[in-house]
C-alpha cells in the first residue's frame, strides 16, 4: 500500500465525523495546519499532523477529510434504560439487561464507574468478556471509593484488575494535591454503542433504585467519549496491577 494510502486509512480510523468536519472547514478557509489542528485533542495532534502531511496539503488532504466525514456521518439510534422498584418502568429496556450488551461485544469494551460491587450482574459479565482474546477491555474506576473508603461488598482496584485480567484497569490518581473523583458512568461497546447512565455497577442500581440511562448507537459519539478519557490518562489515571 502506498504511503499516502496508508496514511489516509489510518486517518480514517482516528478521526470522528465531527473532527473531520472541523478540519475540513478550517483548512478550506485557508487556516494554517497548526490552527486547524486546534479541533483535535492535544495528545493526538502530532499524529494527525504527520498523517495529513503524508497525504499532502491542501487538496489531497481535503479530499480524504471529505471522504471521512461522509463515511462517518451516521444517524443515531437511541433507547432509554430505567431501573425502578417493582419493574415499574414502561419505556425501554431495564438497566439489568446491560450484561447482555457485554456478552455480545465483538471487539472492545470501555467502562467507567464510581462504585463497583460484586453483586452487580456486570461483575461476572465483564469477567466473561475479559477472557475472550478478541476483546480489548479498558475499565476506569475511582481510587477513593475502592481503596481509600473500602466497603466489604466492594472490590479494591487490585481485586478488580485480578478479576478482569488481562483487561486494562485504570484508577484515579492525585491531581493538584487531591484524588480525582471518577464519577463518569458509561459503557462503550465495539466503539459503537454508548450507554450513559446514572447507575453504578451494583445490584441496587440494576434492580432497586430509580436510575436512568440513554443507550446511543453512534460510533462517532462512542469513539469521541472513549478518546477523551484516553487523552487524559497521563494526567488523571494510573494503571492498576492485579493481585498475584
Amino acid at each position: 500500500m502506498p504511503d499516502d494510502a496508508a496514511a489516509a486509512s489510518e486517518l480514517g480510523r482516528l478521526l470522528t465525523a465531527t473532527e473531520a468536519t472541523e478540519l475540513t472547514e478550517r483548512l478550506a478557509d485557508n487556516d494554517t495546519l497548526t490552527a486547524a489542528l486546534q479541533a483535535i485533542a492535544p495528545g493526538r495532534r502530532p499524529q494527525v499532523r504527520a498523517l495529513l502531511e503524508a497525504i499532502g496539503l491542501p487538496a489531497p488532504a481535503l479530499s480524504v477529510l471529505h471522504a471521512i466525514r461522509g463515511a462517518r456521518s451516521v444517524r443515531s439510534g437511541i433507547d432509554l434504560l430505567w431501573t425502578m422498584p417493582g419493574h415499574l418502568a414502561q419505556s425501554g429496556p431495564l438497566t439489568a439487561s446491560v450484561p447482555y450488551l457485554v456478552d455480545n461485544a465483538r471487539t472492545s469494551i470501555t467502562c467507567s464507574t464510581f462504585n463497583f460491587q460484586r453483586s452487580s450482574g456486570m461483575w461476572e459479565a465483564l469477567q466473561r468478556a475479559a477472557t475472550r482474546p478478541e476483546i480489548e477491555m479498558r475499565i476506569y474506576v475511582d481510587t477513593q471509593a475502592a481503596d481509600l473508603e473500602p466497603k466489604p461488598w466492594s472490590p479494591t482496584t487490585a481485586e478488580i484488575a485480578k478479576h478482569l485480567q488481562p483487561g486494562t484497569i485504570l484508577r484515579t490518581k492525585l491531581f493538584d494535591g487531591n484524588y480525582v473523583r471518577n464519577h463518569a458512568k458509561f459503557l462503550a461497546i465495539d466503539h459503537r454503542f454508548l450507554l450513559v447512565t446514572s447507575a453504578n455497577l451494583s445490584w441496587s442500581a440494576e434492580h432497586g433504585n430509580v436510575e436512568f440511562g440513554v443507550l446511543i448507537d453512534n460510533p462517532n459519539i462512542a469513539e469521541a467519549v472513549e478518546r477523551e478519557l484516553q487523552d487524559t490518562e497521563p494526567l488523571l489515571y494510573e494503571r492498576v496491577q492485579s493481585l498475584r
